[in-house]
């Protein structure tokens, strides 16, 4: 609607999807308390009332080797046949980060449209990963066989053969899921560092730093999976009586463990 269009014009970490599988309006931003604040600026500025679910991760998938499939698309369309055959490798990108399709047809192998058309079908398979939906990362796509029948291939042919094709690969390539890591500080007085320090232990910190501050305060700074990192805000000020106070940004993405990947994609297709 107009409200979340405004926000999302003035706010470039800001982003809004519908999901086609709920008709949910799904909003993504830079953690919880950046959404808190939108939504109230939804309902102050804008008169919006909505129905506002609990936050949830915003997970990335990736490969982890390469995997390879072949995808024969042989059938009526519309009462016309259609045919395209198209072989597609996938495998960890360079970076680790960029995702990118790489032809490796020659010009005299494949009609360019049809390079074309492979290769919207296996970028455009990136946006939903295979398991549990989340946007893909770090992905080479390499188109390394084709064949067309120019009696009855079409660009609408070989689009969705690379889109079958790119979701087996990926399947053969041990796809795994990404969760976002925090670089957290958290500033509080001396007197609640113990209690502090045992809650960010419980919530698996990685403990990075200790530095004295101004005023006999401790300043701590540890990596955390943003999903240990909900609520926070309300424990923080629990445990040091209003007093403590911290920040938190991106730092890095990194495989979650077998168990939590079994948990996250079991409730996906729930």
């Amino acid at each position: 609607n107009e409200a979340l269009a405004r926000l999302a014009e003035e706010d470039p970490t800001f982003r809004v999807k519908v999901d086609e599988a709920t008709g949910q309006t799904i909003l993504w931003g830079m953690g919880e308390l950046h959404l808190e604040i939108l939504i109230e600026r939804m309902r102050r500025e804008f008169r919006v009332e909505a129905n506002v679910g609990k936050p949830r991760v915003a997970y990335k998938e990736t490969v982890t080797r390469t995997g390879r499939a072949e995808v024969v698309f042989d059938r009526m369309l519309a009462g016309k046949p259609q045919y395209a055959r198209v072989v597609l490798e996938v495998a960890p990108a360079a970076d680790g980060e960029s995702s990118r399709f790489v032809n490796l047809l020659r010009p005299q192998d494949l009609a360019a449209e049809y390079v074309e058309a492979v290769r919207a079908g296996a970028l455009e398979s990136l946006e939903n990963g295979f398991l549990a939906g989340y946007p893909m990362v770090g992905v080479e796509i390499r188109l390394v066989d084709a064949e067309a029948d120019e009696s009855i291939s079409s660009e609408i042919a070989f689009k969705a053969a690379a889109a079958q094709a790119f979701r087996q690969a990926v399947e053969a390539a041990t796809p795994v899921l990404l969760e976002p890591i925090m670089d957290v500080e958290v500033v509080v007085p001396e007197g609640f560092l113990g209690e502090v320090l045992g809650d960010l232990n419980a919530r698996g910190a990685d403990i990075r730093a200790m530095e004295p501050r101004a005023g006999g305060a401790q300043a701590i700074r540890a990596y955390v999976a943003l999903a240990r990192m909900f609520g926070y805000a309300t424990d923080l000020r629990s445990l040091t009586q209003g007093r403590g106070t911290f920040t938190m940004e991106l730092h890095h993405y990194e495989p979650v463990d077998s168990r939590q990947m079994e948990a996250i994609v079991y409730g996906y297709s729930a």
